[in-house]
């Protein structure tokens, strides 16, 4: 049965709407008119012949212009950088400022408290940031590695399942998740391994205008309450006593790094030639860093593989993964500041220590065909138990679970009665009479 024809009337309507838009589009960006200054009327403007000039009490016939005068440039006032908590709009991305305005402050506050209780600089500040807020995170991390670990070593039963059912894909759904809670597995748990990528957003808008700001005053306040006390310098002035700029609240240098600025982007290895669509002049000395901790962590992360096994495509896919995807780093290391990198690099290297803590080396080794010694017959400190298997040895992936066996024949009696609905004489023309 073919579906009925839109009747005449509803394609009018439709081209009525689609009309009424374009109109309503085209009002929108219709550029807003200039109204005359006060005091002057609808006439056109007079004008004067160049060169020219009008006599006392003479004025201007009406089509002329007036003789061009030269006026001073007026030098542009610098505007300060005042970063104060975003207020809730109705757009999606003042929403979502909104929405990380508390962890932006927390990063701000941590950070400049640090360099103004302890006296440090702002690259150890950044530093011990990254420690409290990584070691803050050591439950919801831990959680994360063993569910990823867990499902790793279920991952054979998993393509059983897929190769038994592999033309019902409802079906796999079913008993992969089956066979997650029966050993035990949450995959809520996986979730936790991208909360770090949320708290990179809020830490690079702290190093970015939170340190280059010229007002902090504001984003340091707790209910109305000033946190840390911070004095911000005064604005810059020239002998003439004009306003030229205004300096940062905080220094941000960092001495024992060759006084780079954490808000910067220093530390550039120059290119020979500019890498098109990116932009990319040069490579960052930090993102070299960070790549090389980030391809260990990515490796680490994998489950061991023995040399003599051939590897599946899921599993090719997922080295090939580890491999790349660090290297997009390099393309981005010209936006990154030097303070950012800072918080990745340790952050990084925390992750490391934790996952040989908690999952050894995982897939690092063999390296260049190589395991070294130290890494053969590894244990980790503390291991991520492996999920138990059902205490039915005959029950296959997937398979429905067996009947406990310590249930007795009276019981499941029992069970069976109490679940059957007891329907009286009646027949399926109704009840007997």
């Amino acid at each position: 049965m073919t579906a009925p024809r839109p009747r005449p009337i509803r394609r009018l309507v439709l081209l009525a709407g689609s009309l009424l838009a374009l109109g309503l589009v085209l009002g929108a960006c219709e550029p807003i008119l200039v109204s005359p200054a006060p005091g002057t009327s609808g006439q056109p403007a007079a004008t004067v012949a160049p060169g020219t000039s009008l006599a006392p009490g003479e004025t201007p016939g009406p089509g002329s212009t007036p003789a061009p005068t030269t006026a001073p440039a007026a030098t542009p006032v610098p505007t300060p950088l005042i970063v104060t908590p975003a207020p809730i709009k109705a757009d999606p991305v003042s929403l979502l400022a909104w929405l990380f305005n508390p962890i932006f402050q927390a990063f701000l506050i941590l950070m400049v408290g640090i360099n103004r209780y302890l006296g440090v600089d702002m690259g150890i500040a950044i530093i011990l940031t990254t420690l409290i807020v990584r070691t803050a995170l050591v439950p919801l991390m831990r959680r994360s590695m063993v569910s990823m670990r867990r499902i790793q070593a279920v991952a054979p039963e998993v393509k059983e399942i897929q190769r038994r059912y592999k033309s019902d894909r409802a079906k796999q759904q079913q008993a992969t998740m089956a066979l997650y809670k029966e050993r035990g597995i949450s995959q809520a748990g996986c979730l936790v391994s991208i909360l770090p990528l949320f708290l990179l957003l809020p830490m690079y808008q702290v190093v970015r205008e939170g340190l280059t700001a010229a007002d902090l005053t504001e984003s340091l306040k707790v209910f109305g309450v000033q946190v840390v006390p911070l004095t911000c310098p005064p604005p810059i002035r020239d002998v003439a006593n004009h306003l030229t700029g205004f300096k940062p609240c905080i220094d941000s240098s960092i001495p024992w790094l060759g006084g780079l600025d954490a808000a910067g982007f220093g530390g550039q290895i120059p290119l020979p030639i500019t890498i098109p669509i990116v932009n990319l002049a040069g490579i960052s000395v930090f993102a070299l860093v960070y790549l090389v901790l980030q391809l260990a962590a990515s490796r680490m992360a994998l489950p061991a593989h023995d040399p003599n096994t051939e590897l599946d495509q899921n599993q090719r896919t997922q080295r090939a993964l580890a491999l790349w995807l660090p290297l997009i780093t390099l393309l981005y290391s010209n936006i990154i500041p030097v303070g950012v990198f800072l918080y990745l690099i340790l952050s990084t290297v925390y992750q490391i220590v934790q996952q040989f803590l908690t999952t050894g080396w995982g897939g690092m080794f063999p390296l260049f065909g190589r395991i070294p010694a130290f890494a053969v017959d590894h244990k980790p400190r503390f291991p991520v138990a492996a999920p138990t298997a059902p205490t039915s040895t005959g029950r296959t992936a997937g398979a429905p679970a067996a009947p406990n066996p310590e249930r007795s024949a009276i019981d499941r009696t029992a069970s069976a009665n109490a679940t059957i609905r007891q329907r009286g004489r009646q027949g399926r023309r109704g009840r007997r009479k």
